[in-house]
């Protein structure tokens, strides 16, 4: 061990100037050497992860994967938490301060990709990574592994906690998290994602609510007889038609998108089901809900239309992230200390083969630390379930480049990058960043205070509520 330190600190010295290496005080360059020391181990768990490419709550090797290796490493795991098959927390030390780290590793479907910069898939319409989430859930434990070094050669005092979240990507599987207490006695969360750049993210998230609409009619012949039928798939056209009416009547912060999951099997039947799946987002929950009930309301109209019955079912949703701001500012210190991301000549070559067949500019890389941007009033799109924790716990949030600037996300041009060197270097570089950041919150516990007073001040009266359906979380039959 003591040779595999020397040699991470040489490794230190070589990839950051001198300048750098003499701000960067002791307890960060171990932490640092301890992500290196790793490094290699990290590297093959976030493949295989990407390999695995499983999806929401039938994560199962991906998820026994980072638990065995937390274990490894001296953790205590408990698995299956909150009634999540896949969920776990690996926690080392004791008491105060209490930081928590998050890791995903879901996949979506249909974006199976070789690690080539133009689509070319393993198996056709089969899974793959295409928001990072293999690099997410080894970076974060890479961290975690840092600083349960650090407690137990008694360098901080405290207890660190590894969050294995489950199905970011369909049902937000931290919201049972969060209803089962897991974050109740945690006094700072931190968070990363990867991303087109680097930065300390202190941008907002939308407020999402998910769910289905369901119609049922009365079949028949469609040329025969079609009086005698009443049409589920009259309904649903009825109900998108309104939709898309509705949205010249919202803010422009509003998101609405469906998919039509059924409307009929053959073309001379009536059909007597048909199915949609619908998502609507605001900048705030508070604006979200309205829309949200309009929505609702729709859906009997719609049904009532077609002489034919609806069905609602809530899936799932979440609310807008709370920024902290305190916290990203040391995040954003350490990221000054850390520096730009370096990249090969080849490496650069593949972004912009990857940027080409996307049709964007051939620009390569942005992994350039710039100052920490005001919060915005109305964020971009996007919806993650790490904004119900950040209404529990103060929250960091971090992004970083794993993929050439302006990739399209949810692609099969973030599948290839993650599975490759390319990758690699966002993982790892976001391991060091958040590792840096909890050594700065153990060492100093009036920075903690700041976090906790800026959340009391953002929060204010507001009262939590997972957007959630009552019953446990909807586990596939294959993961029970």
């Amino acid at each position: 061990m003591k040779l595999l330190t020397i040699t991470a600190s040489l490794f230190l010295m070589g990839c950051l100037s001198f300048a750098q290496t003499k701000k960067i005080n002791n307890s960060k360059k171990s932490v640092i050497a301890s992500v290196e020391n790793h490094k290699s181990k990290l590297i093959n768990i976030s493949d295989e992860i990407w390999s695995l490419a499983e999806t929401a709550f039938e994560e199962n090797q991906s998820s026994k994967i980072l638990s065995d290796y937390a274990k490894s490493q001296g953790f205590k795991v408990e698995r299956g938490v909150a009634n999540e098959p896949t969920a776990f927390v690996a926690t080392y030390g004791s008491g105060k301060p209490v930081i928590g780290i998050l890791g995903e590793f879901d996949a979506l479907p249909g974006l199976s990709q070789k690690t080539v910069p133009t689509k070319n898939p393993v198996a056709d319409g089969e899974p793959g990574h295409g928001c990072g989430h293999n690099l997410f859930g080894a970076a974060s434990l890479g961290a975690a592994i840092a600083i349960k070094e650090q407690i137990e050669k008694g360098s901080f005092k405290g207890t660190v906690k590894f969050f294995g979240t489950p199905s970011e990507e369909k049902f937000f599987g931290k919201l049972w998290m969060v209803e089962a207490g897991l974050w109740d006695d945690v006094d700072v969360n931190i968070s990363w994602h990867p991303g087109d750049k680097t930065e300390a993210d202190a941008q907002s998230s939308q407020a999402l609510v998910d769910f289905i609409v369901e119609f049922y009619g009365q079949a028949a012949h469609a040329a025969a007889d079609p009086w005698n039928g009443r049409s589920a798939g009259d309904a649903l056209e009825l109900y998108a038609a309104g939709i898309n009416y509705y949205r010249e009547h919202v803010q422009p912060t509003v998101r609405m998108h469906y998919d039509i999951q059924e409307a009929g099997k053959v073309v001379n039947v009536v059909p007597d089901y048909a199915r949609i799946w619908v998502r609507v987002r605001d900048a705030k929950r508070s604006g979200m809900m309205p829309v949200f009930e309009r929505v609702k309301k729709m859906a009997e109209g719609a049904a009532i239309m077609a002489n034919v019955e609806s069905k609602f079912s809530l899936i799932s949703g979440c609310w807008e992230m709370l920024v902290n701001r305190e916290g990203e500012k040391i995040m954003q210190s350490n990221l000054e200390l850390l520096g730009p991301i370096t990249y090969t000549e080849e490496e650069i070559a593949f972004a912009k083969k990857i940027q080409e067949a996307t049709e964007k500019p051939q620009i390569g890389f942005d992994s350039a630390i710039k100052p920490l941007r005001e919060t915005a009033e109305n964020p971009p799109g996007g919806s993650t379930d790490v904004a119900d924790v950040s209404w529990n716990v103060p929250n960091i949030n971090l992004s970083v480049t794993v993929a050439p600037k302006n990739t399209p996300w949810h692609s099969w041009a973030v599948v290839a990058c993650g599975g490759m060197s390319i990758g690699h270097k966002g993982m790892i570089y976001a391991a060091k960043a958040m590792a840096m950041t909890m050594a700065d919150l153990y060492e100093n516990p009036d920075l903690i205070q700041k976090m906790k007073d800026e959340f009391k001040m953002r929060k204010g009266d507001t009262v939590y509520e997972p957007i959630i359906p009552d019953g446990p979380p909807p586990i596939p039959n294959s993961s029970k």
